[in-house]
C-alpha cells in the first residue's frame, strides 16, 4: 500500500480528522454558537475536495472499494450532508444552544455519515455491517437529541429497537452466505453463487434487512413515528442520505453479487415496490402532519426506485443514482421550509399552512418547486428521475408496473398539491406570520431552488452517469 492508493479513501480520512477537530474545539471553545461556522466551512472545504479527481481502486485486499460512479454518489450525499447542515444551523441555535450540546449535534451527524461512506464503498460483508451499524448509531442519538420532547425519545427509541432488529437480520443473512460460499468478500461470492436453499434464504434476509433502512413495504412501520418525533434535521437526514447509500449498495449487490439469483428477487422487487409505492401514498392522503406526510411520501418514492432497478443494467444503475441525487435535493428543500416554519411558529400541521404565501411567499415558492419536483412535474428536476425510471423498467417489458407507477405519481401529485393548495389559495384569519431566516437556511434554499430548476432546464448530469461503469 502506498499513498496513491491509501488515498482512495480521502472521503473518509478528511471527514473523520472533521470529526476529531470538533471534537477538540467543543472542549476547549466556550462560546459554542462558534461552533456552527466551524463545522459548516468545515464540511464545505470537504465537499469541494470531492471533487477532485479519483482512480479506482481497492484496499485491505478489496474490503474498500472505490470507482467513478460511487465517488459520483458520495459527492452528490456530500452536498445533500452540506445542505442539511446550512439549514439545521437554526435549530441548533434554538434548541440546543442554550444546552451547549452544538458540537455532540455536528459530531454525531457526521460520525453517522461516515459509516455511510464506508457502507458504499464496501466489497465485504463486515466492511457492510460494520458500516451500517456506524451509521445507525448516532443517528438513533440523534432521533433522541431534543431531550425536552416525549415524542423525541419515543423516536429514538423506536429507531434503535427496529434497527438491532434489522442488523441482527442481516447480519445472519450474511453468515448464512459465507456458510453456503465460504466468503464474506463480494467478488468471491459473485463467482460460487449456487441455487440452494440456504443461499436463497440468506439472500432474503439480507433483502429484509436492508428493506428497514429504504422503508420498504412492510419493514417501514417505524418510519412516520420516527420521522414525526426526531429533530426535522434528522428526519430529513433519514429521508435522504441514510436511504440513498443503502438503495446504492443494494443495487450493488442485486446486481453484480447475486445477479446469477435474478429470477429470485427480480419477483421480489417487482411485487414490493407495487405495494410500497401504493400503501405509501395511500397513508400520505391522510395524514395532516407534514413530518409524517413527508415520511409516507418517503416510503413511495422509495418504490418508485426499487421500479428502476428491474432491468438490471447500466441504464438502472444510472436512472437509480440519477434520481437518488434528485431525491436529495428536492426532499431537503420541502424539510428545509417545515422546519423553518416549526421553529418560528411552532406549527406542523397541513391546515397551518392556510395562507402561507401572502405571509412568507419566498419560503412558499421553494416548498412548491421543492414538492412539485417530488411529484414529478416537468420542467422540474424530478420529472426527469421519474422519467428514467419509468424507461428503464418499460425497456424491459414491465409496462404494467410503469402504468402502476404513472398511476401512484397521479396519486402522488394529489396530495402534494393539498399542501401547495394551502399555501397558495386558502386563507386564514391567523396563518403562520412572516418571519425571517438566517442566512444558513437561506443559503441551503437558495441551493435547492437553483438544483431543481437548473437540473431540469439543463443537465449532462443523466449523461455524465451513464458514461460510469457499475464498479
Amino acid at each position: 500500500m502506498n499513498w496513491n492508493t491509501f488515498f482512495l479513501m480521502r472521503h473518509e480520512i478528511v471527514l473523520t480528522l472533521i470529526i476529531l477537530l470538533l471534537l477538540l474545539i467543543d472542549v476547549f471553545v466556550d462560546d459554542k454558537k462558534k461552533l456552527n461556522p466551524i463545522a459548516i466551512i468545515a464540511f464545505a472545504v470537504y465537499t469541494l475536495l470531492g471533487f477532485l479527481p479519483l482512480e479506482s481502486g481497492s484496499l485491505f485486499g478489496g474490503m474498500f472499494v472505490n470507482s467513478p460512479l460511487i465517488n459520483v454518489l458520495k459527492n452528490a450525499m456530500n452536498i445533500g450532508v452540506l445542505m442539511i447542515t446550512l439549514s439545521a444551523v437554526s435549530w441548533v441555535n434554538a434548541k440546543m444552544l442554550p444546552l451547549k450540546k452544538v458540537g455532540e449535534f455536528y459530531i454525531l451527524l457526521f460520525s453517522s455519515y461516515l459509516g455511510m461512506l464506508f457502507l458504499v464503498s464496501s466489497g465485504h460483508f463486515l466492511m457492510l455491517y460494520l458500516g451500517m451499524e456506524l451509521a445507525t448509531l448516532p443517528v438513533a442519538a440523534l432521533a433522541a437529541y431534543d431531550i425536552f420532547s416525549r415524542k423525541s425519545s419515543e423516536a429514538g427509541i423506536k429507531l434503535i429497537l427496529n434497527a438491532a432488529l434489522s442488523s441482527g437480520i442481516l447480519l445472519f443473512g450474511a453468515s448464512i452466505i459465507y456458510m453456503t460460499t465460504g466468503s464474506l468478500y463480494f467478488s468471491s461470492i459473485a463467482n460460487n453463487v449456487s441455487n440452494s436453499y440456504l443461499m436463497i434464504l440468506g439472500l432474503i434476509m439480507l433483502f429484509a434487512g436492508f428493506g428497514f433502512k429504504i422503508s420498504l413495504v412492510p419493514f417501514h412501520f417505524w418510519t412516520a413515528d420516527v420521522y414525526e418525533g426526531a429533530p426535522t434535521p434528522v428526519s430529513n437526514y433519514l429521508s435522504v442520505i441514510s436511504k440513498g447509500g443503502a438503495i446504492f449498495i443494494l443495487m450493488i449487490l442485486a446486481f453484480v453479487v447475486f445477479n446469477q439469483l435474478n429470477y429470485l428477487w427480480l419477483p421480489l422487487f417487482y411485487g414490493i415496490s407495487i405495494v410500497t409505492m401504493f400503501l405509501g401514498n395511500f397513508f400520505a392522503l391522510r395524514q395532516k402532519n407534514l413530518q409524517r406526510f413527508m415520511a409516507f411520501s418517503s416510503v413511495a418514492q422509495a418504490g418508485f426506485i426499487l421500479m428502476g432497478m428491474l432491468s438490471f443494467d447500466q441504464m438502472a444503475v444510472t436512472s437509480v443514482v440519477y434520481f437518488i441525487a434528485i431525491y436529495i435535493v428536492s426532499n431537503i428543500g420541502a424539510f428545509g421550509v417545515i422546519q423553518a416554519v416549526g421553529i418560528a411558529s411552532g406549527k406542523w400541521e397541513m391546515d397551518d399552512y392556510n395562507g402561507f404565501y401572502r405571509t412568507n411567499p419566498k419560503m412558499a415558492l421553494v416548498l412548491m418547486l421543492a414538492l412539485f419536483s417530488l411529484a414529478g412535474i416537468p420542467p422540474l428536476a424530478g420529472f426527469f428521475g421519474k422519467f428514467f425510471l419509468y424507461t428503464s423498467a418499460a425497456s424491459q417489458g414491465y409496462y404494467w408496473i410503469v402504468f402502476l407507477g404513472i398511476l401512484n405519481a397521479t396519486i402522488a401529485l394529489y396530495y402534494y398539491l393539498l399542501v401547495i393548495r394551502s399555501a397558495f389559495l386558502r386563507t386564514s384569519e391567523n396563518p403562520i406570520p412572516y418571519f425571517k431566516s438566517d442566512w444558513y437556511m437561506r443559503i441551503s434554499m437558495i441551493l435547492v431552488a437553483i438544483a431543481l430548476i437548473m437540473l431540469g432546464l439543463y443537465s449532462p448530469f443523466y449523461s455524465y452517469i451513464n458514461s460510469l461503469s457499475i464498479l
